[in-house]
C-alpha cells in the first residue's frame, strides 16, 4: 500500500508518499490553490490513486479546501491531531530536530504502522455539514454577544449603574432592543436626566415594544432622573463615547446570533434526523442542531454508545496504576458538545420527570454535586439518543 501525508500551512504544504516498508516515494511542495492542488491529485495518480481504491491521508486538520477536495470520493483522510504528530516525531529522530517536509514524512509514516489507531474523518451528508457549519457560527455569536455585554455592563457600572438598574428586570438586560435604544438616546447619565416620558416611550416603540409601554416609560423615568453619583463631567463625556462604540459592536453580534438562529432553523429541520434529536426533553431547534453538529450523520463513526459518551465527555476515566486507581471526568472531549449536554440535561430536569427523578438521585443517593449529576444524566440520555438515532425513531 502506499500511504500519504501532508503538512499543512498556510499558503504551501509539503507531500510525503511512503510504501508498506517506509520507503520515501515522492515528495512535493505544492501551493494553496487550485494548481497546487491538481499537482497533489497528479502526484496520487502517478503512485496507484484511483477512484476505487484511494491513497489514504493523514493531515493535521479536518478544515479547509484542501481537505475538501481530498474528502471527495471514497478517500480516507485522517485528521492527525498535533500533540499526537509531535509525540511520533520523537519515534524517527532524538535531536528534535523539526522540518516541514520531516513533518510530511511522519504523517505518511504514522498511518503506516498505526492507521488501525486513528479514525478517519466522518462521512457525513453535505446537509449535516452545512448545519454544523451554522451551529457553531450560531454558538460562537451568542458566545461573542455574551462577552460584549460583559464588557459593556463592566463599563456602565463604572459611570452609569442606573442604567443597569433599569435594565435588571428584562431578560437578557442589555442584549434587549429597549436598552440598546435607550443607551444610543441618552449615553451619560446626564442626558439620561433630561430624558422625558414622550422620548422613552417612542425610544420603546421603536425598539418594538407593543405591550406595557406606559408602565415601563413611568419607571425607566424614575430610574434613570433619581439621584446618584457622577464622574466628573468631561469624564462622564468620555467614558459615553467609549460605551457608544462597545454598543456598536454588541448590536453587531446580537444581529449575528439571531441571523444564524434563522438560518439555523431553516436549515435544521431538513435533516432525516431532526424529528429524533427533538423528540428528546430539553433538546429544541438551536440546542438540537448544535448536538447534531458534533455527532453528525455517519452511523458507522462510533462503534457503540460507549464511544459516544468518551467522544462527548460524559462518561468517566478511570486512571490505574499499581495500587492506585482513580476515577475522575474526562479533560479531552469535544467542548462543544459537552457544553451541548448540558445546557440539554439542564433543560430536562423541568420537561421529563424521569429526567429530574435521574437527577434527584445521584444528588441524594450518591452525593453528586450539580455538574457531576447533570453529567451523570447526559451520559444516560447521550445512549439513549445514540440507539433511537441508530434505529431511527423517537424517544
Amino acid at each position: 500500500m502506499i500511504y500519504c501525508g501532508i503538512d499543512w500551512a498556510e499558503r504551501t504544504h509539503d507531500v510525503a508518499l511512503v510504501d508498506n516498508t517506509g520507503k520515501l516515494l515522492a515528495k512535493r511542495h505544492i501551493t494553496d490553490d487550485a494548481a497546487g492542488y491538481q499537482l497533489l491529485i497528479d502526484l496520487l495518480a502517478e503512485h496507484g490513486d484511483t477512484e476505487e481504491d484511494p491513497i489514504p491521508i493523514a493531515i493535521e486538520t479536518s478544515r479547509g479546501l484542501l481537505v475538501a477536495v481530498l474528502r471527495q470520493g471514497k478517500r480516507r483522510v485522517f485528521a492527525i491531531n498535533p500533540m499526537a504528530a509531535a509525540r511520533y516525531r520523537d519515534r524517527h529522530s532524538v535531536s528534535r530536530k523539526k522540518s516541514d517536509p520531516g513533518d510530511a514524512l511522519v504523517l505518511a509514516n504514522i498511518l503506516r504502522t498505526d492507521m488501525h489507531a486513528h479514525r478517519p474523518l466522518p462521512d457525513d451528508s453535505d446537509l449535516a455539514r452545512a448545519i454544523a457549519v451554522l451551529a457553531r457560527a450560531q454558538q460562537d455569536a451568542v458566545w461573542n454577544r455574551q462577552q460584549m455585554a460583559n464588557q459593556l455592563r463592566s463599563l456602565l457600572r463604572e459611570y452609569y449603574p442606573a442604567a443597569l438598574k433599569a435594565f435588571a428586570v428584562w431578560a437578557n438586560g442589555l442584549c434587549r432592543p429597549e436598552a440598546r435604544t435607550l443607551l444610543k438616546l441618552a449615553p451619560t447619565p446626564a442626558g439620561a436626566a433630561r430624558l422625558s416620558r414622550t422620548q422613552i416611550s417612542a425610544a420603546l416603540k421603536r425598539a418594538g415594544r407593543k405591550r406595557g409601554i406606559e408602565a415601563d416609560t413611568e419607571r425607566l423615568r424614575n430610574v434613570l432622573h433619581s439621584e446618584g453619583a457622577h464622574q466628573p463631567p468631561l469624564v462622564e463625556e468620555a467614558l459615553g463615547k467609549q460605551m457608544l462604540a462597545l454598543l456598536i459592536q454588541l448590536e453587531a453580534a446580537c444581529t449575528a446570533a439571531d441571523d444564524l438562529a434563522k438560518a439555523v432553523e431553516e436549515a435544521f429541520p431538513q435533516h432525516p434526523d431532526a424529528d429524533v434529536i427533538l423528540s428528546f426533553p430539553g433538546l429544541g431547534v438551536q440546542l438540537g442542531a448544535r448536538v447534531l453538529a458534533e455527532i453528525g450523520d455517519d452511523r458507522q463513526r462510533f462503534s457503540d454508545a460507549r464511544g459516544l459518551k468518551a467522544y462527548a465527555g460524559s462518561s468517566p476515566i478511570t486512571r490505574a496504576s499499581g495500587k492506585k486507581s482513580s476515577i475522575t471526568r474526562r479533560r479531552i472531549k469535544n467542548d462543544r458538545l459537552n457544553h451541548a449536554g448540558y445546557l440539554w440535561t439542564f433543560a430536562a430536569l423541568t420537561g421529563s420527570p424521569g429526567a429530574k427523578a435521574h437527577y434527584r438521585r445521584r444528588r441524594e443517593e450518591h452525593g453528586d454535586w450539580h455538574a457531576a449529576a447533570l453529567r451523570n444524566l447526559f451520559n444516560r440520555m447521550l445512549g439513549q439518543l445514540f440507539h433511537c438515532l441508530q434505529d431511527h425513531v423517537a424517544m
